[in-house]
């Protein structure tokens, strides 16, 4: 089979570059690896991070429309109670103004995606990865791809290749050049940067698990195989053992008491990550739900990726042990603000993930495998202490933007957090193109950032506006039979590219007041 474009990878960034490919009429072949597409808000379980102004600007125009549809699901489909407070906020969730069941995204990018899929134009294939490639100089013409499902083995050919997977998976079996850790500061002149190259400094992934709480009731699970260890972990990191409500404070590292359910002034961990709030709807029968992705549950131990195979699945399984440890002490030890012992009422909700075992299909990695791009966005291009405006770095060749803050979760090299502000930034076209190949390019968290930045830069808003870019520049270089290296360095196709991308409703800029300067910081 021969395709425009082949999108390996089923996430947010893949369902963007799809959309934006297919809408120009290329034909577009999308595979991802579990039988959910929606990457980091379904099959890893974790509710859209975005920015305080994200309600009225910030995001592309098909990000915009995914969200309205999220809550118009909810409208349709849900009994809500009278007025619901603006903006609908589903679960009431502390992270986000959308907090909501992974199950709704899935039906909702699904819906995006059916005219596509119903005309052809797009072929999805799930429980399906890219096993191999061939490549003849900088270009990539040919890829295996495997079944999970019929063990079966398939060849296609392309004129373009996204990868759009958690991990950068396509990376090392291209010939890309790739970066895994931590740079040195004699490459990158970052400030927090390390002394020396650190490529075993990847923060923590997270295997999320869904539950729901049922006052009075008992639920209790089965005591995990490795509770007994995990009970008892207290890295020299944390300021207590895992199995707590004890945790570093993420900015400032000293030690930080949490509770479950909201009591005084402490932070409840329950509506952190909240996706269905029942009082906000008719329906009975059902309580809470929220999500388990908390410090307790990051898993630092080891990666999941260039590692030996039984190491990986080590590491898989000591994560899943993990949420299942510390969803057991919740049910059997975790202290109560009356005195007592446990929440028996806590339910494991595998329903919500598709899962038997009530976690999450895939786990939650936050940072990639990153290319090495013809640019590379450094601390010093959103940190305000480079910057005199309200924005970070402007660049010529944008073709997006986001915030969010420098966001490092402890690593697994024994780094804790690091939380570094970063102003409203701005996405390269240069950070999404492969040095050493013309037809790869980097559609989600695996773009050219360095182990700092990825710290902002791999929400979700961002990842879709990547992604977005990505299927339109596939397309807007097939129509002129251009490489989307030409495409950057000349001026004139570079404008035509962004005023396309403007017409379609991705955001550039910043509104024009971020771009006055700032008060200087005492």
């Amino acid at each position: 089979m021969k395709y425009d474009l082949l999108i390996a990878g089923g996430g947010l960034g893949a369902c963007a570059a799809a959309l934006a490919a297919c809408s120009k009429g290329l034909k577009v072949l999308m595979t991802e690896e579990t039988d959910w597409i929606g990457g980091q808000v379904t099959s890893q379980g974790v509710p859209p991070d975005e920015h305080r102004w994200i309600e009225s600007f910030g995001c592309t125009s098909r990000y915009r429309d995914y969200r309205n549809r999220v809550r118009e699901y909810y409208y349709r489909s849900f009994h809500v109670k009278g007025e619901p407070d603006s903006p609908f906020n589903p679960g009431k969730g502390l992270v986000s103004n959308i907090c909501h069941d992974p199950r709704v995204t899935l039906a909702v990018l699904t819906e995006m995606l059916s005219p596509y899929l119903l005309s052809g134009t797009l072929t999805l294939l799930t429980e399906t990865v890219v096993k191999d490639v061939k490549r003849k100089g900088r270009m990539i013409y040919e890829a295996s791809i495997y079944s999970l499902e019929d063990e079966e083995e398939d060849t296609v050919k392309f004129d373009y290749l996204i990868d759009a997977t958690e991990a950068g998976d396509l990376l090392p079996i291209s010939g890309v050049d790739y970066v895994t850790g931590a740079e040195s500061k004699t490459e990158t002149k970052e400030p927090h940067a390390k002394e020396k190259p650190e490529p075993d400094n990847i923060q923590a992934f997270t295997h999320v698990l869904a539950m729901e709480y049922r006052e009075g009731e008992n639920h209790l699970i089965e005591e995990p195989e490795m509770y007994s260890f995990w009970r008892e972990f207290q890295p020299g990191i944390w300021p207590d053992r895992m199995l707590s409500f004890f945790a570093p404070h993420p900015i400032t590292l000293e030690k930080r008491e949490y509770v479950l359910f909201p009591h005084h002034d402490k932070f409840p961990l329950w509506e952190y990550r909240r996706i269905y709030a029942s009082d906000q709807f008719r329906l009975k029968g059902t309580g809470d739900i929220t999500l388990l992705n908390w410090p307790q549950n990051d898993y630092f131990l080891g990666n999941v990726y260039d590692v030996p195979e039984n190491e990986k699945e080590l590491h898989l399984y000591q994560a899943k042990q993990l949420s299942l440890s510390l969803f057991y002490w919740l049910q059997t030890e975790a202290p109560r603000p009356d005195g007592g012992i446990g929440y028996p009422g806590l339910k494991l909700r595998g329903d919500v993930m598709g899962t038997k075992d009530g976690l999450a299909k895939a786990p939650y990695i936050r940072e990639s495998r990153r290319i090495k791009a013809l640019y590379t966005i450094t601390e010093q291009d959103v940190s305000p202490a480079f910057n005199t405006t309200k924005t970070g770095r402007k660049y010529r060749d944008s073709v997006g933007i986001g915030s969010y803050s420098i966001d490092l979760h402890p690593s697994q090299s024994g780094e804790n957090y690091i939380d570094i502000p970063a102003l409203p930034f701005h996405i390269p076209l240069g950070a999404l193109i492969t040095e050493n190949t013309e037809n790869l390019l980097a559609g989600c968290k695996n773009i050219g950032t360095t182990h700092i930045t990825n710290g902002c830069y791999r929400l979700h808003p961002v990842e879709w506006n990547i992604g977005e870019a990505c299927g339109a520049l596939v397309a807007f270089c097939l129509d002129k039979s251009v490489k989307p290296a030409d495409v950057r360095k000349d001026d004139r196709l570079l404008d035509e590219f962004q005023a396309l991308l403007q017409k379609e409703g991705l955001e550039l800029e910043w509104p024009q007041e971020f771009y006055q300067e700032r008060k200087k910081e005492t």
